[in-house]
């Protein structure tokens, strides 16, 4: 290994083939805990909730009243004027997340060659702007439409804004795999370097789509928590949990080659070593814990690693009665007994669920946790569900070495992705 941290052996051997190992160089976040790495990471250790009342909108009407809002966000500490017109709060957040991740990579790109840099960041769009956009078309007619309507709520806005920010001309994308798309995004990032198309990938989700509509109809579909305390709102594996809280936010990371890092001397966090895929099949809202358990296995084969090589899982964690028990069940599938030994903990116990965000920005959690050797805990945890009887991590933090690391991320509507990183080793 050398000084830089960066093992000395840069390939993976499968079979016949060879491909380069991946590594995380950089992180950067905005979501409800802080606007930086260094302030999410404070309020994760603390145990501290995010959680709140509604002020995005007149919520009189609505049977929730909490959410997990993003305080204190000034768009203008990111961009000119003219550019934040010309974007929504989405792809704001991306922008500051991915200037934190490049910056904390220390990534310079004019020594990059631009066009093995690329991006891929996975959205939602926010509905309230297609909802006026269709409004003032209505009372207007064409001729008033916005003439960017298309690029600002495209799924690939965030991805493009990125990239034309950082002059970074190589692939650029989204995917959409609704709750598992942050981790989707990193895991396909990670396999756009594997196949040599890229050097560098920055990676990971935003998403603001906090709004009335979304959040109208997944109260209607028992989703959401009606929980009065917003400190209480979200009690992942807890016997009373009631539903999730529906949150905003992004997360960002670098990823490089080792090659690549080694060459620049980059100081590297973890290597992601493997992802795996699977789809339910099964109900546009019910998990499947077989399939779940897949991802999960799949995973684990693509990293090279063993079950009893794990010893930490960052939880889908919903706080919903039905996704918790499921993965707990998918977790004992693929674990068995060694289940009961591996500490587990949900990052959205503290700042709810950010849909196409979560993912990422609980990657950036499990990085931090392996980089810090504390494992922030599962909070609300009261009371014990016979179903959901493994080790949580309730309420209080926990020293430990995490030198493998799962990270579940499960899709409303059954799209599955698991992601493995690992502390260096020569």
């Amino acid at each position: 290994m050398n000084a830089a941290g960066v093992p000395k052996n840069s390939m993976s051997s499968w079979g016949t083939i060879s491909v380069p190992r991946v590594v995380v160089t950089g992180l950067g976040t905005i979501n409800p805990l802080g606007l930086s790495v260094k302030d999410f990471w404070e309020g994760l250790v603390a145990g501290k909730s995010a959680i709140g009342t509604i002020t995005h909108f007149d919520a009189s009407n609505f049977r929730v009243k909490v959410d997990a809002e993003v305080h204190g966000f000034d768009a203008t500490d990111h961009m000119d004027l003219k550019a934040i017109d010309r974007t929504s709060r989405t792809i704001q957040f991306a922008i500051a997340a991915a200037k934190e991740a490049i910056q904390s990579a220390a990534l310079d790109m004019t020594q990059e060659n631009p066009e093995r840099v690329g991006v891929i960041i996975s959205t939602m769009t926010e509905q309230g702007y297609v909802v006026r956009g269709w409004e003032l078309y209505l009372k207007s007619g064409p001729r008033r439409a916005d003439p960017l309507f298309i690029t600002k709520s495209t799924a690939s806005a965030a991805s493009m804004q990125v990239g034309m920010m950082l002059g970074a001309k190589g692939p650029n994308s989204a995917v959409n795999s609704l709750c598992a798309s942050g981790a989707d995004a990193i895991g396909t990032a990670m396999n756009f370097i594997r196949l040599g198309y890229t050097d560098v990938m920055i990676a990971g989700g935003s998403d603001a789509s906090l709004e009335p509509v979304g959040m109208a109809g997944l109260d209607i579909l028992g989703a959401l928590s009606h929980e009065s305390d917003p400190s209480k709102a979200c009690r992942p594996f807890d016997l009373n949990r009631n539903g999730f809280v529906y949150s905003e936010g992004a997360g960002l990371v670098v990823l490089e080659s080792y090659e690549h890092a080694r060459k620049r001397g980059a100081a590297v966090l973890a290597e992601i070593a493997g992802a795996g895929w699977s789809f339910d099949a099964h109900d546009a809202t019910a998990p499947a814990p077989e399939s779940e358990a897949y991802a999960m296995r799949t995973a684990l084969q693509n990293a090279r690693a063993k079950i009893e090589d794990v010893d930490y899982i960052n939880a889908h964690g919903t706080s919903t009665k039905l996704n918790d028990a499921c993965e707990t069940e998918a977790i004992k599938m693929v674990f068995g007994e060694h289940a009961y030994k591996i500490p587990i903990s949900s990052t959205k116990s503290m700042i709810g669920h950010s849909i196409t965000a979560a993912g990422a920005i609980e990657t950036v959690a499990s990085i931090l946790i392996m980089n810090k050797g504390v494992i922030h805990p599962t909070i609300n945890y009261e009371t014990p569900d016979p179903e959901c009887d493994l080790d949580y991590v309730p309420n209080v933090a926990r020293p430990a070495q995490v030198n493998v690391c799962l990270k579940n991320s499960f899709g409303l509507g059954g799209e599955n992705c698991c992601l493995v990183f690992k502390r260096l080793k020569g």
